[in-house]
């Protein structure tokens, strides 16, 4: 620890430093002296795997290469709490986050990377008017500042995408790939994303994504029947459905859950072992198989019965002495699905049943309701049909929560409670950053309470305007859905005997603005001249934006520092100081603009391993900021900051 402590960089992940370190740790021969990244080294260690050629497969259109620099520009926005539009907003872990969604997953980087197990997203599905976007990508943080109208409307750049614009297509690409590309960064290794779309960009969502995932990572495009009635306005033909990508972040760990069976299907269960366990038989004897015995003899083995017990060996002997395979010699008399040696090792689950109408025998194998203690699931398939999927009634659904048509055609919630039964299992984090009316949200609370599980959410939206005084934005459509789910759920556990697990359920979120950051940003493109130069340095004698609390300032810290946004805060006094304790005193937090020799050992005896104070609380007293070094570097303290 140097003489002076550090200073606190008030910036969001940088994904180019990040991406170098990850090459770093597998090439540490192509970093320079520098830092730089050498490509010749880079070339000789993978030898011939480089391709020189000019000519390759790939997909490339106009403004891919911004779309780079986008990614790359770390924010300097911040996420301010807004408590009064909270539920629980000190004990739950549920967000929802007003603002833009690509300087969101940017501010998120950090405390999130690796952690959600499930995004699901409906983003626009570019029809021509139905998205609102930034032209200027690289001035995404002012832009949105225009555009929710916290400061002045000149140089407004939001507009609909027209289909006679020459690059329809493009813009939409160029809004969708940078958000797709920090998103992917906060899946787990076993996570995966979930995309809805229509026909007008299904084609270039897949290529996008097969870049950003990796085609190896593509995992279904389901198809949703949405629509029963079919489209009318469609020129040719009505088109009842759109669909749903998912890709895995790494399909060799992705873990998808399966649906829960129907009481119809759980009753074809119908027997029970010795052990009480139930069970079905499904038979195993393959019938119509095109192929010879004799050309294919691996397929063919005799198995013998216990005419009494009814069980089964490949052993022929005094008590096994009925033949269950005809000695005939072609496939239409059967073949055994499975092999020999499972056949032989899995013998217990087998048994045999007298079909009396064919005078012989034949062979079922036990298959069990429960696996591994927990009923089985059965696979999704590709084309989802289920009524319950019908938009209308995800309108229906709105307007009865609402009671105002606010919004039409949201995703039902049983649509994205299908999603969330194969994305997410009981204790996961589920993220959506297109939230509309919320739906996400209204599913993970409902599956929460029919499981009795625990699942998170993050929702991000845009305030978008509404035209419309009950909601003047989407975002407020958003909360007040998920404030009137919650208490509709609430409502339901009155004079009920809950069970502890649902008395514990996280019924709550958090509500952030996105937001300039709290700290004045030094603006490089004033002129140089001394009086210029000299009002700069007035500006940031005290460089905190005016009328910002020590709790936005807080939970900025928290967020660039890489603790998640609902991490456990204690407000504490010390030496007479208000210092905020961080995830059980792993770091403390001191916003005082006076601080005291008092307060600083104070914090250094708490032994955390990290330390934050405000550089304005020193008064320029470098005494005092040297003796405060050397304190927190006495005491054990790894990281001490100012900001």
């Amino acid at each position: 620890m140097s003489q002076q402590p550090e200073k606190f960089e008030a910036t969001s992940a940088n994904i180019t430093d990040e991406q170098k370190t990850k090459l770093k740790s597998l090439f540490p021969e192509i970093i320079t002296e520098g830092g730089k990244v050498d490509f010749d080294r880079l070339k000789l260690t993978l030898g011939a795997v480089v391709d020189n050629g000019k000519e390759r497969y790939g997909m490339n259109w106009p403004g891919k290469a911004d779309c780079f620099k986008t990614i790359q520009r770390p924010s300097m926005a911040t996420l301010m709490p807004a408590r009064d539009e909270s539920v629980n907003f000190d004990t739950t872990e549920n967000l929802i986050i007003e603002g833009d969604n690509l300087e969101t997953l940017k501010l998120l980087q950090k405390a999130y990377l690796g952690k959600v197990k499930l995004i699901y997203i409906d983003p626009p599905y570019n029809t021509g008017s139905d998205f609102i976007y930034p032209d200027d990508f690289s001035e995404s943080l002012e832009t949105y500042l225009r555009y929710t109208g916290q400061v002045d409307n000149e140089g407004r750049k939001f507009s609909t995408n027209a289909e006679t614009d020459g690059r329809f297509h493009s813009k939409w690409m160029n809004m969708m790939y940078p958000r797709l590309y920090l998103a992917r960064n906060l899946l787990r290794d076993d996570g995966a994303i979930f995309v809805s779309i229509d026909d007008n960009e299904v084609d270039n969502l897949k290529k996008i994504c097969n870049e950003v995932f990796g085609e190896e990572n593509f995992v279904s495009q389901i198809t949703v029947q949405n629509n029963p009635r079919g489209r009318q306005s469609d020129t040719f033909v009505a088109t009842v459905h759109e669909y749903v990508l998912i890709y895995a972040k790494n399909a060799e760990d992705c873990v998808l859950g399966g649906a829960s069976l129907s009481d119809e299907q759980r009753a074809d269960f119908d027997l029970k072992d010795a052990d009480g366990k139930a069970y079905r038989l499904l038979g195993l004897r393959q019938r119509g198989a095109a192929s010879l015995r004799e050309d294919r003899p691996d397929m063919f083995f005799p198995i013998y019965v216990n005419p009494k017990t009814l069980r089964i060996s490949l052993e022929k002997d005094e008590s096994f002495s009925v033949e269950v395979l005809p000695r005939k010699s072609t496939g239409q008399d059967g073949r055994w699905m499975w092999g020999k040696d499972k056949t032989k090792r899995d013998s217990h689950l087998v048994e045999a049943r007298l079909i009396e109408r064919r005078g012989e025998y034949d062979i079922f194998v036990h298959d069990y309701l429960e696996r591994g203690g927990k009923e089985r699931e059965r696979k999704f398939k590709s084309i989802w049909d289920e009524k319950a999927f019908n938009t209308q009634n995800g309108t229906q659904e709105v307007k009865a929560i609402l009671e105002s048509d606010a919004m039409s055609f949201p995703k039902p919630t049983d649509y994205i409670k299908t999603i969330v039964q194969m994305g997410a299992d009981a204790n996961d984090l589920v993220l959506d950053f297109f939230a509309g009316s919320g739906t996400t949200a209204h599913a993970v609370l409902e599956q929460n309470k029919q499981d009795k599980g625990h699942r998170k959410f993050i929702l991000v939206q845009l305030p978008e305007p509404t035209d419309r005084k009950d909601f003047p934005t989407v975002a407020e459509i958003t909360k007040e859905r998920v404030r009137r789910v919650i208490k509709k759920l609430n409502d339901s556990n009155v004079n009920q005997l809950s069970s502890p697990a649902v008395e514990k359920q996280d019924r709550g979120f958090k509500v952030f603005k996105l937001q300039s950051s709290n700290f004045k940003a030094w603006n490089t493109e004033q002129p140089k001249d001394d009086a210029a130069l000299a009002k700069q340095l007035t500006l940031h004698a005290d460089h905190l934006i005016d009328g910002r609390t020590q709790e936005d300032v807080l939970y900025e810290l928290l967020l660039k520092s890489g603790f998640p946004l609902t991490t456990k805060v204690e407000k504490i006094t010390l030496a007479e100081k208000t210092v905020f304790s961080v995830a059980d005193g792993m770091m403390l937090i001191c916003l005082e603009k006076e601080l005291t020799p008092e307060v600083i050992k104070a914090m250094a005896e708490k032994k955390p391993e990290r330390v934050v104070c405000l550089d304005a609380g020193f008064a320029d007293n470098d005494q005092l900021k040297t003796n405060a070094v050397q304190m927190m570097k006495s005491k054990g303290v790894t990281k001490f900051q100012t900001v």
